[in-house]
């Protein structure tokens, strides 16, 4: 390889991934398929997943179409649901992983716990779980949806019940009969809530901020459908572009509020013929623009708050004081379990403590309390050769994670591509360039409904500022991530001559080819 790295041995790798879930995973294939087969995927995990591995709560689903939510390098005719399920997700990466061959560089049961770079020898040095690893270019892939926001009220540590997050779900726990409080109203909530109701006595729903919830066109796939997608050429393709436009178009319409309107016509009819109970009703409307906060979609959440044994309370959960768990304005209800649905700590990169630069800082430190910054969501200066997937600033309310990681896999390989080709040691983004494009990105924040919705939510960071959304269309971002920009990067000097890279690959199906094949 171009960066050389002395005697070979297990710890010692061109590459070094962190996390197994889609990105690590889709980042190992990648690379492997660039001739870029010196990598290790480390994973703390007993096996791969990542948040599709750890969610297991009952209702778990994706809120992005099967279709779309699938590499477009691996596509899956066989899907059982227009939207599919935790279960099937993790069986499908981990045999897409299979396919690939990922196995024989993943290594789970290995956590890193801190990793710094050596300005001498050009590469970074990993502390694990394991051991000590090194790589020259490091990968994190841990995903924004990995740390819980756990709950965190007076009384809690003392109920004498069951108390558990829904991405630490408790299978030993049955709710059949009991008082359940579920704490939360996001995404979780809404799947939760349906989902054990029938089973539970009663259901207490604490909602801080009403959510806008769009009906959900989930149902198995047809027949003749999944014949079409198995027996016409291009019949998947079709579909996922169909899917990409329409996710497009709510996306064009966060980025002019104006345009709102029909979606929250749409999602406000949705509530009035699911919901009766004007009271009801009144506490289900939020008070703010629909896509400020992350925009839900569920057929099943409505109709299960009108069932006599479920109740909604308009309010956040301030304490708890024996099985009573207390609300905000001062009511309160009985329980016998807690289901935390808080969500996740989107705008905190895991390992941002413990990954430290050319200066000795951390990421942590180095962002402060203004948050999360990077040059196109990738790359942060002074950190060189790491490179962040599914970064700050890459996402709209509507756009599926799986496009913005190919976009970024794509840049990934180009910069690889370009290290070897120029057989540099390392390279790092320019302060200057990094800046530049938050400014930009910040600027156009601006007019979105992301910063102009009336709302407070995970988008944004400590400091107040959007860490989170990408301001422009999807296309936009594909087009800026298809091709590595090494002016944007300082380059150190050429190392010397070492072998040209293995020309072996991961061989895909013919149906398959590399990853990018992304609808515009």
């Amino acid at each position: 390889m171009s960066i050389p790295l002395g005697p070979r041995t297990d710890r010692d790798a061109r590459v070094v991934v962190v996390g197994a879930g889609f990105s690590g995973i889709g980042a190992a294939i990648r690379l492997r398929q660039q001739g870029f087969r010196d990598l290790l995927v480390l994973e703390k995990g007993a096996q791969l997943g990542g948040t599709w591995r750890d969610n297991t709560y009952p209702g778990c689903a994706c809120d992005v179409p099967s279709s779309l939510y699938s590499y477009s390098f691996a596509p899956n005719p066989g899907w059982s649901r227009t939207f599919a399920g935790q279960r099937e997700i993790h069986d499908y990466l981990r045999s897409t992983a299979d396919r690939h061959g990922v196995g024989d560089v993943l290594r789970c049961g290995v956590g890193v716990l801190r990793a710094r770079w050596d300005r001498a020898a050009g590469r970074w040095h990993l502390e694990t779980t394991d051991g000590e690893y090194r790589a020259a270019v490091l990968v994190l892939a841990t995903g924004p949806w990995h740390v819980p926001r756990r709950l965190d009220v007076p009384g809690l540590d003392a109920f004498p019940g069951p108390v558990f997050h829904t991405a630490e779900w408790d299978h030993s726990v049955d709710l059949s009969g009991r008082r359940v409080a579920v704490v939360g109203s996001g995404a979780s909530a809404v799947q939760v809530v349906p989902a054990v109701q029938d089973r539970a006595a009663a259901v207490h729903l604490f909602q801080r901020t009403a959510q806008w919830v769009l009906p959900k066109p989930d149902f198995p796939v047809p027949r003749a459908l999944s014949w079409c997608m198995k027996r016409i050429p291009g019949a998947q393709r079709a579909m996922r572009a169909g899917q990409y436009g329409v996710q497009e178009g709510f996306g064009y319409a966060f980025r002019h509020p104006h345009l709102v309107g029909p979606a929250q016509a749409m999602a406000r009819a949705h509530l009035r013929l699911a919901v009766h109970d004007p009271v009801l009703r009144r506490a289900l409307t939020p008070g703010y623009r629909l896509g400020c906060k992350r925009l839900l979609t569920s057929s099943t959440f409505y109709p299960a708050l009108n069932r006599p044994h479920v109740h909604l309370h308009p309010t956040a959960a301030s304490a708890v004081r024996g099985r009573h768990v207390i609300g905000a304005d001062g009511t309160g209800a009985e329980a016998d379990v807690v289901i935390d649905a808080t969500g996740f700590r989107i705008g905190e990169l895991p390992l941002a403590r413990g990954v430290y630069g050319t200066d000795g800082r951390s990421l942590h430190e180095t962002w402060g309390e203004s948050g999360p910054t990077a040059y196109l969501g990738t790359s942060v200066s002074g950190f060189p050769n790491l490179f962040l997937l599914l970064g700050p600033n890459l996402f709209s309310g509507s756009t599926s994670a799986i496009t913005v990681l190919e976009a970024q896999l794509a840049y990934l390989s180009g910069a690889m591509t370009h290290l070897r080709q120029g057989r540099y040691a390392y390279l790092d983004v320019k302060p200057g360039a990094q800046a530049d494009h938050n400014t930009a990105v910040q600027e156009a924040l601006e007019t979105t409904v992301y910063n102009t919705g009336g709302c407070s939510s995970y988008y944004f960071g400590a400091g107040g500022r959007n860490t989170f959304c990408w301001p422009w269309s999807t296309g936009r971002l594909v087009r800026r991530l298809s091709r590595f920009d090494p002016a944007a990067y300082t380059c150190s000097a050429p190392s010397a001559p070492v072998p040209a890279p293995r020309a072996d690959r991961v061989s895909p199906t013919s149906e398959e080819g590399l990853p990018g094949g992304l609808p515009r």
